[in-house]
């Protein structure tokens, strides 16, 4: 079995209205949305073997944030420019090619790619979850997908369970 955690950057700042879109950090209030994402994980005993981080700095900063909050700071990160706003087609290619000796992954990334991706892959879970996911996916959320699958490249569109779909607002 493998286990997807998608993570959405928190939101970014736009205090300097002339930095590029890659360059952006993390608002106050996004960089909040993300501890409380990590600390939700940790509570919940979420396990990640590899992360897949977007070179975006609001995505750097997200995820070096909820892997501080989850007490995780030896899980390996990946930073990498082709994640970043790159399609939903493209994230599950990368997917695909991740190390099978990680059994649980995140992907840090934006929108739409995201939203997009998790709606494709996700087939079966909480009606309810499905119908949040399918609605929105605010920055910072995190949606959690189980795969019966022992490869990565075996991933398949409409064969991930939603196991958990957490919103930042959810947890105040």
């Amino acid at each position: 079995m493998k286990t997807l955690y998608l993570l959405r950057h928190g939101k970014s700042s736009w205090d300097d209205p002339g930095l590029d879109d890659h360059d952006r950090p993390l608002a106050p209030r996004g960089g909040k949305a993300a501890r409380r994402i990590g600390a939700y994980l940790k509570d919940r005993g979420a396990h990640i073997d590899l992360v897949l981080c977007s070179t975006a700095r609001r995505a750097e900063d997200t995820a070096r944030r909820v892997l501080a909050a989850m007490n995780a700071p030896a899980i390996p990160v990946e930073f990498e420019r082709g994640l970043y706003l790159c399609g939903a087609h493209v994230l599950l290619e990368r997917l695909r090619d991740a190390p099978d000796s990680a059994t649980s992954l995140m992907l840090v990334g934006h929108n739409p790619d995201l939203h997009d991706l998790s709606r494709e892959l996700t087939g079966s879970g909480d009606e309810r979850l499905r119908n949040a996911l399918a609605e929105k996916f605010p920055t910072a959320a995190c949606a959690v997908l189980l795969f019966e699958t022992t490869q990565w490249r075996d991933l398949d569109l409409g064969a991930g369970r939603l196991a958990d779909f957490v919103r930042p607002r959810k947890l105040c």
